[in-house]
């Protein structure tokens, strides 16, 4: 927020310094995207510049609403977008394999993207709901897991499984963090551990050769191992200040697959080395710090539980990215929000950040990044 007598208070009252954070974070991503074109704005800077500025305004719009409009819409969001997968299964759009779109014409719709927040916005409103002597009950754990499994399941039946473990992941924090026990996701979590060859063998081949590729990259380095070595190899040769802007070679002459969606931050670092990766990290560091710091001046269970959910959205995007493009996860298709081409990701992450600004506003604080 600003002070200033020309200024009208509307505006000034916006966060800011979130605002040129996330705008910058952005500007990097177009600055990659322009390079990876090999020095030019078609095909992804421009649409990427578009994208993110419309959903800006978007977000910005979104911080006037009011806390109590977005309860009210959290339970019919979940069920719509739960209405939208179930026609994914049955009409979705087929590309690269995968049925995860609907094609509205003008539009290829991708609703999985909508249960990222709308997870956070049920489950939110659920813990509010429930009595506080409750929280240690089984009433607070299996209508969670209900509304957790059941979006997870469609989406895997995709198969996503990136955005599924995703879904899972942030509404599992906001279980976590409403106070669920701990045992709650210790036991379920060690059955797994334990029937993870029986898991393993019901994945699809594509999915179970993304494990095997993460054990042993070096199985198959011209065939399924190639994206990682390459990253690998892209990050590394870049150093600690980089080969300079629009002189990596890596992307520039094709090595690198995906080096402007999934693989982004490799061409980056790739250009602008170790010091412009981990400034880049810092930046999402920020943006997350500051999206818990609405969660801990949230004045209500709703406010705390969906500011800390949507911090978490983000940060589990940032981490599972960053983990993958350096051989630390499996390649499960999650992309880089702000910086990897792609309008599903930006609008997501805009939805969260819109919906953070509104409960930032409304605790009438001064918001700081510092």
């Amino acid at each position: 927020m600003i002070t200033s007598a020309i200024i009208p208070q509307p505006l000034a009252k916006l966060p800011w310094r979130l605002i040129f954070l996330i705008g910058g974070i952005a500007t990097i991503g177009i600055m990659t995207l322009y390079s990876a074109a090999g020095g030019a704005i078609q095909p992804w800077a421009l649409k990427q510049a578009i994208t993110f500025m419309v959903f800006l305004a978007i977000a910005v719009a979104m911080s006037w609403t009011k806390e109590s409009t977005i309860k009210s819409v959290a339970f019919p969001l979940y069920a719509a977008v739960i209405v939208m997968l179930v026609f994914v299964e049955a009409l979705g759009f087929v590309g690269k394999g995968a049925q995860r779109w609907l094609d509205l014409g003008f539009i290829r719709l991708q609703p999985s993207e909508f249960m990222k927040p709308g997870i956070v916005l049920v489950l939110a409103r659920f813990y509010e709901l429930l009595p506080a002597g409750d929280i240690r009950s089984w009433r607070a754990i299996w209508p969670a897991a209900a509304l957790i499994g059941l979006p997870a399941g469609l989406i895997i039946l995709q198969p996503d499984l990136g955005t599924a473990l995703m879904i899972t992941f942030i509404g599992v924090t906001v279980m976590f963090i409403a106070g669920v026990p701990l045992r709650v996701f210790l036991i379920p979590g060690g059955a797994l551990a334990v029937a993870i060859p029986l898991v393993y063998q019901l994945l699809h081949g594509y999915q179970r050769k993304r494990i095997d590729i993460f054990l042993d990259p070096e199985s198959d380095p011209l065939g399924a191992g190639y994206h990682i070595t390459q990253s690998k190899i892209a990050i590394g040769s870049g150093g600690i200040f980089g080969k300079g802007y629009l002189n990596g070679s890596q992307s520039h002459l094709d090595y690198l697959p995906e080096g402007h969606t999934d693989f982004v931050f490799a061409t980056m670092v790739e250009e602008w080395g170790l010091l412009g990766g981990a400034l880049l990290i810092f930046a999402f560091a920020f943006v997350i710090r500051w999206g818990m710091r609405v969660a801990n001046n949230a004045r209500s269970r709703f406010a705390q539980l969906t500011a800390a959910g949507l911090s978490a959205t983000i940060f589990f995007y940032v981490a599972i990215n960053l983990m993958m493009v350096m051989g630390l996860a499996p390649v499960v298709g999650v992309p880089l929000p702000l910086v990897s081409f792609g309008g599903s990701a930006v609008m997501t992450v805009m939805l969260c950040l819109g919906i953070l600004m509104a409960l930032e506003r409304q605790q009438r604080t001064t918001s700081r990044l510092l």
